[in-house]
C-alpha cells in the first residue's frame, strides 16, 4: 500500500486523514515537524508523496527537482510527489480548491475591490485565482506589508474580503481578523479556515446578512485533486461536495438545551449510545471545575457570576467538534453563547 501524508507544524485541527480515507486506498498520516526538522523530513521520509500546510508551502519548494508551471508561478506548493528516482515534483492543488470555493460568486467579482488578508503561502494562491477571475483592485493586507490593517480605513468600500490568515482557527476560536461593520459595501466573505466550521468572521457576516463561505469545500477539492495525482486515477468532481458534507456531519456538535427535568440528560445518553460520540454535561463540567454544586455557586456568588463561568467553560467545550453537549436553559440568555454554540 502506498504511503502519503500531511506535512505541517501544528496539525491537531486537521481533517485530512478522514478526507483521504474517503478518496483512495492508501495510508495517510499526519507529520508534525518543527522548523529545524524540515530538512531531515524532506531528505529521509519514506513516503510516496505528501500534502503541505502552514508554514511550509514555500519552504519545501527548494527541495523539489521540478515544479509545475502553476506552482512556479504562484510560488507555493501544497502537494509533493516522490518520483521513482527519489526526486520531488511540486504542485499546487489549493488553486483548484479556492476556485471551487469561489464558484458561486465568480461572475460577480470582476472589477470589484477585493481585500486578501494575510501574505503567506495561501494568500499567493488566492491572489492567483482572484486575478484570473478579474478582481480589481486586488489588495493584500498584512501586519508588515505595504498595506497594513491600520490602512483599512481607506478601503471601507471593499466588496469582497478573503481571509487567508489563521486568525480565528482552532484552538484560538472567536478571534476576528477585522470588523465587517467597517465595510458597508461588502458583498461576500470567504474564510479559508475550516475548523471551526463557522469562524467569528463568518458568524459576523451571517449577522450582517453578507453571503460567506468557509474553507471546508476548498479543503475537500484540493484533496480530491491531490489524490488524483497520488493515484493516477480520476475522481468525479462531485466528490468534493459529498466529502465536505460528510465531514460536517461528523464534526458538528449536537447541543441539547433545556430546563431541569425536561429529559435532555436522558436524550444525551441515548444519543451517546447510538452515535458513540463523547457526551459532555455542561453543568457537571462547571461543578467539577469549580469544586462545588451549582446551587452553592448561585447562593454564594449569584447568577451573574455563574453565567460568566458557564460562558467560559462553554467556550472551551464547544471549540471541540463531534460532541454531544447538554446545557441548562439559561445558557441562551447571554448573546455571546449563541455564537459559541453555533461555531460547530
Amino acid at each position: 500500500m502506498k504511503k502519503f501524508g500531511l506535512l505541517g507544524e501544528n496539525l491537531g485541527h486537521s481533517y485530512s486523514p478522514s478526507i483521504h480515507a474517503m478518496l483512495g486506498e492508501y495510508s495517510y498520516e499526519l507529520f508534525e515537524v518543527a522548523p529545524d526538522g524540515l530538512n531531515d523530513f524532506m531528505t529521509n521520509n519514506d513516503l510516496d508523496g505528501f500534502n503541505v500546510t502552514i508554514p511550509y508551502k514555500q519552504k519545501v519548494m527548494p527541495y523539489c527537482g521540478e515544479l509545475s508551471e502553476r506552482a512556479k508561478s504562484i510560488g507555493s506548493v501544497n502537494t509533493v510527489l516522490k518520483r521513482s528516482d527519489g526526486s520531488y515534483f511540486g504542485e499546487n492543488t489549493d488553486y483548484d480548491g479556492f476556485l471551487l470555493l469561489m464558484e458561486a460568486v465568480k461572475e460577480r467579482i470582476r472589477g470589484k475591490k477585493t481585500l486578501v488578508l494575510g501574505s503567506g503561502g495561501a494568500s499567493k494562491t488566492v491572489e492567483a485565482v482572484l486575478r484570473e477571475l478579474g478582481a480589481e483592485p486586488l489588495l493584500t493586507v498584512s501586519r508588515r506589508g505595504i498595506l497594513s490593517y491600520n490602512d483599512l480605513v481607506d478601503h471601507s468600500d471593499a466588496a469582497f474580503i478573503i481571509n487567508t490568515t489563521p486568525v480565528g482557527m482552532y484552538p484560538n476560536n472567536g478571534r476576528l481578523p477585522l470588523d465587517l461593520n467597517r465595510f458597508p459595501k461588502c458583498l461576500f466573505v470567504a474564510d479559508l479556515i475550516y475548523n471551526p466550521l463557522k469562524t467569528a468572521l463568518m458568524l459576523q457576516a451571517e449577522r450582517l446578512g453578507i453571503p460567506y463561505q468557509g474553507g471546508l469545500l476548498m479543503l475537500a477539492e484540493q484533496a480530491r485533486r491531490a489524490s488524483e495525482l497520488f493515484t493516477g486515477s480520476s475522481i468525479v468532481p462531485e466528490a468534493s461536495y459529498i466529502i465536505a458534507e460528510e465531514i460536517q456531519k461528523k464534526t458538528k456538535n449536537i447541543i441539547l438545551i433545556g430546563m431541569p427535568g425536561c429529559g435532555k440528560t436522558s436524550i444525551g445518553r441515548y444519543l451517546h449510545d447510538l452515535t458513540k460520540r463523547k457526551l459532555v454535561d455542561l453543568d457537571e463540567e462547571i461543578e467539577r471545575k469549580e469544586g462545588r454544586s451549582i446551587p452553592e455557586i448561585f447562593a454564594d456568588f449569584g447568577e451573574d457570576f455563574f453565567r460568566k463561568i458557564e460562558s467560559s467553560i462553554l467556550s472551551e467545550v464547544c471549540k471541540e467538534s463531534g460532541l454531544i453537549v447538554t446545557t441548562g436553559g439559561g445558557v441562551v440568555t447571554r448573546a455571546e453563547n449563541k455564537d459559541i454554540i453555533r461555531q460547530n
